[in-house]
């Protein structure tokens, strides 16, 4: 049996991204400003730098690096900043 791609969100949130991120991590926080000017929902799940905390992000997105995203709209799980950002442009940004 097989655990599921990312963990279920919390009944009372309606975001259907996961933000996986530190605190007082600058390329956390570009991609917290985008989903902001892009008025995403987004629920934020901050790790901890133990290793074993960055184990559980990198079954979820393949990579123990943060920022890292789930998007459950689309399907999508991916980390790496500028990325991120990419992908949020070219999904949610309307062609700006």
């Amino acid at each position: 049996m097989s655990a599921p791609a990312a963990p279920p969100r919390p009944p009372h949130s309606d975001a259907h991204i996961t933000l996986y991120r530190l605190q007082a991590c600058p390329f956390c926080e570009r991609v917290v400003n985008r989903l902001e000017e892009l008025g995403l929902a987004y629920q934020s799940r901050y790790v901890e730098p133990m290793h074993s905390e960055r184990d559980a992000v990198k079954r979820i997105v393949g990579a123990r690096t943060v920022p890292a995203i789930v998007d459950d709209e689309t399907g999508v799980a991916m980390a790496e900043s500028a990325n991120i950002v990419a992908y949020l442009d070219a999904t949610y940004g309307g062609g700006e």
